[in-house]
């Protein structure tokens, strides 16, 4: 993955027939949603036990609901049998549901169109752990952020297709009459019998737990999966950042059929536009994570991803405040609707908000598939699922009483904005790495271009000691932004102790150190902290030099790794920093950080970690040349 673009795991069989089958569910799920709020809200009179200003969020509630009911029971189905199998299963039954739906719509009949939404809801139930539990099991660890990324995009090109289709197809007429709910259902069948047939080549997946005792009581499940899910601190709160995440995009996405014909005067045809612009920008986002992330984990995208979410919104609600209320029965269509200016500033507000939706969506998912534990990701899964729809359900349940309270649309979606804003910071300041992340990721982008080598060689868990060549104030930065794991790092007690930044170090978990003769006790405490952090398989990681280079060549190495690694035998991963030297923060011709823009901006930069050097074999001699090895000749 490493050496070739995401897109070519879609020509190979331990993706590609799995993607095409979820991308097939996300696109079918949609054209029937879609063209049911459709019928509901331009056609009520034909489908007269429906509530026109209430269907959507209705719809969306129906649809939701068997994830709460049967998420814990579908996690442990997941991890008890074979993926491939159960997928195939899950696409049979896919086309007995479509075939009442397309019943439901021939005879314009309302609650079995209802029956068909919580059915098609209790289908992608059961397929939700499956998806995202089978991705660790096929793609390698520097695949997962790319993988993830094609399944995001994929499954909104998917909702996009399926909402122009559902849109379109509802509403088709011929000689004046409407014949679209009947073509609807015959196409409904038709996509779920296709990705019947592309499941039948997802590969053998074995299951992770084969002799797993379901529990089928899933009140008890359900509270198991939530304590289970609760056991990793930094997961559980994904799951919930996750969660979050289609709270605000479940509050526009079921907004949009009565924003477009009471703010924005707009037909059906302009409900399409809004939710395919919708689409494409969560889908764009979702791609371009892998770009910025530099194909690893990277979380600190998911505070960027959520500071353009706040942004957009509230700017969504001043571009929409400036549109005058039009009448219900003067409707536009979308080519007069594109000649209004205000309604441009609309379209980039949606597509920029689904956007940064996007990037801060994939790497909290491939967190989660990182993170977990084989043996029960699938009931993580689960879990992530129960609360999306929790946050659904509450999400449609706030939408309802606002708007019965006399908000309007515009006002629903400013304060969706700022409690985006509220939850986010309430996340952060319980998880900081996110932050740290975040404020590491924006520094070294913003000045510096990045190449990393070997970042392969930091094992994906368990303890390591890292030793880094010492050249500039902000070695510490880079090597925290491109190593894929938290790593905690040993410094100058009197660095740690500055005003304003010490706060910053604390919250890193940075390990203070002093020399024998200035404070031996801290030096005793320096080393034990280390010991503790490696004995609880965290990255330590060390810059033996002891102080900043002035010269550009490395100062000789100390004996520090040595009494590290015979108190706690753990590998150490050499590394070494190329093209620093010479940079505003270097020491070089004099104080550092004393000339800006010494070197100007985006300075090519290369971090590079070499094999893992056994305990027993460390010295401070064999260290260095290593570090020096991989430095080579550039400073």
């Amino acid at each position: 993955m490493s050496q070739s673009s995401q897109f070519s795991l879609l020509k190979q069989r331990r993706f590609a027939p799995f993607f095409w089958t979820q991308f097939l569910g996300a696109m079918n799920d949609n054209v029937f949603k879609v063209a049911f709020s459709s019928l509901v809200t331009y056609h009520a009179a034909l489908f007269g036990n429906a509530d026109p200003a209430s269907a959507a969020f209705l719809i969306s509630a129906i649809f939701i609901a068997p994830f709460v009911l049967l998420s814990a029971t579908s996690g442990q189905i997941a991890d008890r049998m074979d993926k491939a199998r159960l997928i195939r299963l899950v696409k049979t039954l896919e086309i007995a549901i479509m075939a009442i739906g397309c019943a439901g719509f021939a005879l314009r009949h309302v609650e079995l169109l209802y029956l068909c939404t919580f059915l098609m809801g209790v289908h992608s139930t059961l397929f939700g752990p499956v998806k995202y539990a089978y991705l660790p099991q096929h793609l390698q660890s520097a695949e997962l952020v790319g993988g993830n990324g094609l399944v995001e995009m994929g499954t909104f090109v998917a909702i996009l297709i399926g909402t122009i289709g559902g849109g379109e197809l509802a509403n088709y007429t011929r000689n004046g009459e409407l014949i679209g709910p009947m073509f609807t259902g015959i196409a409904c069948i038709a996509i779920a019998v296709a990705g019947w047939m592309t499941a039948r080549g997802v590969p053998v997946s074995p299951a992770s737990q084969p002799d797993l005792r379901i529990n089928w009581n899933p009140i008890s499940e359900t509270w198991r999966n939530l304590k289970l899910a609760g056991n990793q601190r930094a997961v559980f709160l994904s799951l919930l950042g996750i969660s979050w995440l289609w709270f605000v995009g479940a509050t526009f996405l079921t907004s949009f059929f009565a924003y477009a014909r009471n703010v924005l005067g707009g037909d059906q045809n302009v409900v399409t536009l809004l939710l395919a612009v919708f689409s494409v920008g969560i889908g764009l986002g979702s791609v371009l994570c892998e770009k910025l992330s530099g194909r690893t984990v990277e979380i600190g995208l998911v505070p960027f991803g959520s500071i353009g979410m706040t942004v957009f919104a509230v700017d969504l609600y001043f571009a929409s405040h400036a549109e005058a209320l039009v009448a219900h029965d003067v409707l536009t269509g979308i080519s007069g609707f594109l000649q209004s200016h205000r309604h441009w500033r609309v379209l980039a507000d949606l597509f920029l908000l689904a956007m940064f939706g996007g990037f801060y969506s994939v790497p909290l998912y491939a967190l989660i598939q990182s993170r977990s534990e084989p043996t029960h990701r699938a009931r993580i899964i689960a879990a992530n699922n129960i609360l999306n729809a929790l946050f659904m359900i509450a999400s449609a349940v706030l939408a309802m009483v606002l708007t019965r309270a006399g908000f309007t649309i515009p006002q629903l979606f400013l304060v969706t904005g700022i409690l985006n804003a509220v939850v986010a910071i309430y996340i952060y300041t319980l998880v900081p790495e996110f932050l740290i992340r975040f404020v590491m990721w924006l520094l070294i982008h913003t000045v510096y271009r990045v190449k990393v080598e070997g970042s392969e060689q930091i094992p994906d868990e368990g303890p390591c000691l890292l030793v880094c060549n010492h050249v500039s104030f902000v070695d510490a930065v880079v090597v925290g932004a491109f190593v894929r794991r938290p790593v905690r790092f040993v410094m100058d007690h009197r660095i740690f102790k500055v005003p304003l930044l010490s706060w910053f170090f604390r919250t890193v978990k940075a390990i203070p150190i002093a020399p024998m003769h200035e404070d031996p006790e801290m030096l005793k405490r320096a080393y034990d902290t280390i010991a503790a952090a490696l004995a609880e398989g965290e990255v330590v990681c060390i810059f033996p030099e002891g102080k900043i280079t002035a010269t550009g060549e490395m100062n000789p190495f100390k004996d520090g790794m040595r009494r590290i690694t015979e108190r706690t035998p753990v590998p150490v991963v050499p590394m070494a920093l190329r093209g620093l030297w010479g940079s505003f923060f270097s020491r070089k011709g004099g104080a550092a950080m004393s000339r800006p823009f010494r070197r100007g901006f985006l300075n090519k930069l290369e971090l590079c970690i070499g094999t893992p050097v056994p305990a027993h074999a460390v010295s401070p001699e064999t260290m260095q040349a290593a570090v020096l090895a991989l430095r080579g000749e550039r400073l």
